[in-house]
């Protein structure tokens, strides 16, 4: 789920080049040295699950596990996620670079935003962690579908199918997110619960 260089307009760009980089400076502010080799473990983790496409009617959708991201790095989700991104769009073309803002904006907020609504259900019991696993988890993909979607509205209203579509091919992707953070989220619990924080 990435925006391509040329789709939004300059306004939309500008706004997600500003949230992005405000993120970015929370999130390097609050990383301390140790927590690096866990920032660059899920951001590899992030960009190797956009690989794994899952065939969804004509066309196919990416895991992005940015839900796994937020919930196992809080603030952290952005200079993860933003690494990521910068290699995808080099390496592969996915998005680009002046797009990067809003790509970032939209897969890292959520991901924040999902790990202070989650984060106490994650320390009470395995059934309760995987619960609140899944629900970062799908929620987060799904706002950031809802983020992209609002960028290509705020672009162009003609792209109001689009986005329709956008957020309707990413609910199935949603619910197997959901699961693999959820799982994710009890193993931890079990081998590393200080990893949840």
């Amino acid at each position: 789920m990435h925006i391509s260089e040329g789709v939004l307009s300059a306004p939309v760009l500008l706004t997600g080049a500003f949230l992005s980089l405000v993120g970015l400076a929370i999130g390097l502010k609050n990383m301390k040295n140790e927590d690096i080799p866990k920032v660059a473990v899920l951001s590899s983790a992030f960009f190797v699950a956009s690989l794994i496409h899952v065939p969804i009617g004509p066309t196919s959708a990416h895991l992005v596990l940015n839900g796994l991201v937020g919930m196992i790095l809080g603030l952290g989700a952005f200079p993860s996620i933003f690494v990521a991104l910068i290699l995808q769009a080099l390496l592969f073309q996915f998005g680009g670079l002046t797009t990067l803002g809003v790509n970032t904006f939209a897969m890292a907020m959520p991901a924040v935003l999902c790990y202070y609504l989650f984060r106490g259900i994650l320390r009470r019991s395995k059934n309760t962690a995987f619960l609140g696993g899944f629900l970062g988890g799908g929620l987060s993909l799904l706002i950031a579908a809802i983020l992209i979607s609002i960028a290509l509205i705020e672009t162009e209203k003609s792209f109001i199918s689009i986005a329709g579509t956008l957020l309707a091919m990413h609910l199935p992707v949603a619910v197997i997110e959901g699961i693999i953070t959820g799982f994710v989220v009890v193993y931890l619990k079990k081998v590393k619960p200080e990893a949840l924080g």
